[in-house]
């Protein structure tokens, strides 16, 4: 498993929209990149399958997998991590990688507070799930993650062209990676 210290820099994220080629994405990866399973749209059970068949493909292939939930349900399901917002992550004693999303300087002061291992800081282009959506921007994007205590993880309308316009290092995506 990862930990805080060796963390991924690239992440791919799971939606509803990108479910159909999530195993082609898995393996298109770079060996040792990040996943976050969150597969809200379905029902419990059908939401663990889909995780563990999910889970399967990344492990061969070394990636990082963290699970959009509880601590406990991660540990349950053998997930690397949580994700989600700062006050709902559990503290660092479980052992858990944890992600945290953000979308403003308070927030990623709150989350390195509250222990967070990394924050997704969001959305810094637009996105084809919120068109019209206020963004960060590169400049705006790269002066918050800059005063960060803790690693910060690109999200928002993200590409490796993107990505590479915004010359920062780790990033993460739903369509872009899927």
């Amino acid at each position: 498993m990862a930990s805080a210290k060796t963390l991924p820099a690239l992440w791919l994220i799971s939606d509803a929209r990108n479910d159909a080629g999530l195993e082609r994405a898995l393996a298109r990866l770079p060996r040792a990149s990040g996943f976050i399973y969150r597969h809200y749209h379905l029902p419990d059970a059908e939401r663990l399958a889909r995780f563990r068949a999910l889970r399967r493909i990344a492990r061969a292939r070394g990636h990082v997998v963290i699970l959009s939930d509880s601590a406990l349900t991660a540990r349950a399901w053998g997930a690397d991590g949580i994700y989600g917002a700062p006050r709902s992550l559990t503290p660092r004693r479980t052992g858990l990688i944890h992600l945290a999303t953000a979308h403003s300087l308070g927030e990623l002061g709150l989350a390195a507070r509250l222990g967070a291992n990394a924050a997704l800081l969001s959305p810094v282009f637009p996105t084809r799930s919120h068109p019209d959506s206020a963004v960060l921007g590169a400049v705006r994007f790269r002066l918050l993650a800059g005063r960060a205590r803790f690693r910060v993880i690109a999200l928002g309308g993200m590409t490796p062209a993107h990505a590479r316009a915004l010359r920062w290092p780790r990033w993460a995506a739903i369509d872009g990676l899927s």
